[in-house]
């Protein structure tokens, strides 16, 4: 019964996946909330994104949500991130494991872009105005295991974007599996990410006044930036104190040219670790390229806590670092 509740889900997995995605370089540029593509936590962003198979605990959530079937007692994760162009990157999970149900995690992502001035075209240099765009996005995430090989987890998120006069609403999907085949270190994954209806924006700041009568303008809305991600995780040492791992990731993208993703991590006595990846696309200037990191546990009593740092090149931008601590309890 599980095998073939197993095969079903690949199946809808695979069969959506191709429903939503159709790449098209000529649309790069045109996602909505594209807060949801922004990583979450230092592990993950350290090894180049090429933690679809082998993402654990609540580290997952963004990555692939089979993987917080992987969980233990519960787990809390805080990261801030200087993001591009002064833009920070809030970002804070809690999860637990539940006997005989499954793995629950509540997480929050919030981007604050900082203050802006309010220009027209009557008053190009500022009309005194200052506003601050916010986005968030809010998620509930479960994962279970569903044999002693097969994970699986989905998640939803609700999105919420305030910016001056308008805001919008939406909500997407997350939908992975983890498969472990027990053959040499190999743990294979999928996850099919921010499958939703289209967002829209709405409210006073599209409204014109023309011969002295509002008009309110029409917005299309905008999909939102789908993906399907396969990944492999080979851990090719695991001899006494050392472990390591090589990860692989392939990204279709619905609204942009596709990513490969490569990924090393090596641990010594399950506390310290080194982490190098690096995300590769063919689309001309693209924006990030190689990363790096790494993290420290130590234990506090019956709580091990873990530091966690990655720094990621940007092109253009200022390079990207990420900074986070969990906390496992």
């Amino acid at each position: 019964m599980k095998k073939k509740t197993f095969i079903l889900i690949v199946s809808l997995l695979l069969l959506a996946g191709q429903s939503v995605l159709a790449g098209n370089v000529n649309r790069i540029g045109t996602a909505g909330a594209t807060e949801l593509l922004i990583p979450a936590g230092s592990r993950g962003s350290a090894m180049g994104g090429a933690v679809v198979a082998n993402s654990y605990g609540v580290d997952a959530i963004y990555w692939n949500p089979a993987g917080l079937a992987w969980l233990e007692g519960t787990e809390a994760m805080a990261s801030i991130q200087p993001y591009i162009a002064d833009i920070n990157v809030t970002y804070a999970v809690i999860g637990t494991h539940i006997e005989d149900f499954g793995s629950l995690a509540l997480s929050v992502k919030v981007v604050n872009i900082g203050d802006m001035i309010e220009t027209t075209g009557s008053f190009p240099e500022g009309t005194g105005s200052v506003f601050s765009p916010t986005l968030a996005v809010i998620s509930v995430s479960f994962a279970k295991a569903l044999t002693t090989q097969v994970n699986f987890g989905f998640t939803t998120k609700i999105i919420r974007e305030d910016i001056f006069e308008v805001s919008s609403s939406g909500v997407a999907f997350d939908f992975g599996f983890t498969y472990e085949p027990r053959w040499h270190g190999l743990t294979m994954g999928l996850a099919l990410k921010n499958l939703g209806p289209d967002i829209r924006f709405t409210g006073s700041g599209f409204e014109q006044a023309i011969n002295n009568r509002p008009q309110a303008s029409s917005e299309s809305g905008s999909e939102l930036p789908t993906s399907i991600d396969m990944g492999l995780a080979y851990n090719f040492i695991n001899e006494g104190l050392n472990s390591a791992t090589f990860g692989w990731n392939f990204r279709s993208n619905n609204l942009s040219q596709d990513y490969w993703q490569g990924g090393l991590e090596y641990i010594y006595d399950e506390r310290y670790a080194l982490r190098a990846g690096y995300l590769y696309s063919d689309v001309d200037n693209f924006l990030y390229g190689f990363s790096m990191g790494g993290g420290v546990t130590v234990d506090l009593g019956e709580t091990s806590v873990t530091f966690e740092f990655s720094w990621t090149e940007t092109a253009v931008f200022n390079d990207n670092q990420y900074f986070t601590m969990k906390a496992s309890f």
